[in-house]
């Protein structure tokens, strides 16, 4: 039997200019916050690297120590994660001795967690070059611009369905 070859296609036309800001898209402001967020997070990224560490680690040792006795289900909400992709990361977190997990007092069900010293101190390690970062980009801005920049940046937030505002 013979083989049927499909329709010849016409490659695509490789397109050579770039996309421009249009109306309704600033591609400038997209790529800003690509840029910004990579190089926020590459110092913590590097700390972390060195226990075996990531971003999610950053994520739940940043949530513990700003809410010490918050419980699972509470970390799970904020972070908008499963219980399956938490777990894992929590464990590692509770095993190296970061933080603490303790049933609640009324509901041993419940699950409380508290950083240690050295989870508190990993959370300051994580947030000292963050915050030099955030201090270099409001070298001489006006108090009214910062407070800019926190409208605008609680302005990206989706809040349909968050707690914390």
């Amino acid at each position: 039997m013979a083989r049927q070859s499909s329709p010849k296609v016409a490659k695509p036309e490789p397109l050579k200019m770039p996309m421009e800001n249009t109306d309704t898209i600033d591609f400038d402001i997209i790529e800003l916050l690509f840029f910004s967020y990579r190089d926020f997070v590459s110092d913590p990224d590097a700390i972390l690297a060195e226990s075996g560490f990531g971003r999610a680690h950053h994520r739940v040792v940043h949530f513990v120590n700003r809410n010490p006795g918050m419980t699972v289900a509470d970390l799970l909400d904020t972070l908008k994660i499963t219980k399956q992709s938490l777990a894992r990361v929590l464990k590692q977190l509770i095993d190296s001795g970061y933080i603490r997990q303790i049933a609640g007092p009324e509901d041993r069900r419940q699950r409380k967690l508290y950083p240690t010293e050295t989870g508190r101190e990993l959370a300051f390690a994580l947030a000292e070059p963050q915050s030099r970062r955030i201090e270099r980009a409001f070298d001489g801005a006006s108090p009214e611009i910062r407070e800019g920049v926190k409208a605008f940046l609680s302005g990206m937030r989706n809040r349909k369905n968050s707690k914390a505002d």
